[in-house]
């Protein structure tokens, strides 16, 4: 089902404004210093750098902010002030910088499966990249179950990294990520390689951040993956994953989901951003 011809090129259009991205600072945000090439070893490296060091979270958007997914707004967020994001500022950066590397991308929109098949709208970002002659799914902004390191683009493809395992499946003309949890395979997304552009995420993006009922909107949804540990927050419960199925849950005071948020997510909050959230924790 894979078709050798997606991508071949790299999409360097205005439209997603890769040209303009400082990479110098990019790469000094994520801590990457290596190589700057289009190898796989490279395509590996950045995408472990990167989800490492951004992590998922909508703290704007959960206190009403205005929040925008061209290039410069998430540079200016993620890269200068230091934050995190969600899918799609995380993802849009990271295929920015592929794109600067050399690297062919192919930007899709997926749709959230977590465990059911459920049919929701496309609403997650996720990247094909060809390195090294083959295709690889990357996905650095899923959040707490995401890839650390891509997978190679074919049905039945298996990657572990430390003791956490993925699989790529095909259902019923979908691609599918699962991950291995407690000896059972869960399903996280599923897709189609159909190209998307600017303007399909800025619709996705402004379903997902302005809608009643999104999951974005209204709480607080704060995600990271570790090679030894997976932490969930939402709104004032914090959930620990390790890979031997255990499940830590917290439920804290609004003052203690501010020091997770600097301690454990590693989040730079100003002191606007600690009062309006310590306001808005305060309803749970």
């Amino acid at each position: 089902m894979v078709n050798p011809e997606l991508p071949t090129a790299v999409d360097d259009s205005p439209e997603w404004g890769s040209r303009n991205l400082d990479l110098d600072a990019y790469l000094a945000r994520i801590g990457y210093d290596g190589p700057r090439d289009n190898s796989s070893e490279t395509l590996r490296r950045l995408h472990r750098a990167h989800m490492s060091t951004v992590c998922f979270e909508n703290i704007d958007i959960a206190l009403g902010r205005k929040v925008s997914v061209d290039l410069e707004s998430i540079e200016r967020k993620v890269v200068r002030a230091g934050r995190g994001g969600y899918c799609y500022e995380s993802n849009l950066l990271f295929a920015a910088a592929l794109d600067r590397f050399g690297f062919p991308v192919l930007r899709l929109l997926s749709r959230i499966r977590e465990g059911d098949r459920k049919r929701r709208f496309r609403s997650h970002t996720c990247l094909l990249v060809r390195a090294d002659g083959e295709v690889w799914l990357a996905d650095p902004g899923y959040g707490y179950a995401g890839l650390i390191e891509p997978i190679p683009w074919r049905e039945g493809a298996v990657t572990t990294v430390a003791d956490w395992t993925w699989r790529l499946v095909v259902d019923e003309g979908h691609w599918v990520l699962q991950v291995l949890r407690t000896g059972d395979w869960f399903d996280l997304y599923a897709f189609r390689p159909e190209r998307q552009f600017a303007v399909d995420y800025q619709a996705a993006h402004y379903i997902s951040s302005t809608r009643p009922g999104s999951p974005f909107v209204g709480q607080l949804v704060v995600q990271r993956g570790t090679e030894k540990a997976r932490y969930l927050l939402r709104n004032n419960v914090l959930v620990t994953e390790y890979p031997d199925g255990r499940e830590d849950r917290e439920e804290l005071s609004p003052a203690d989901v501010v020091s997770v948020l600097r301690d454990v997510f590693e989040l730079p909050l100003t002191e606007e951003d600690e009062q309006l959230l310590l306001r808005f924790l305060a309803r749970f």
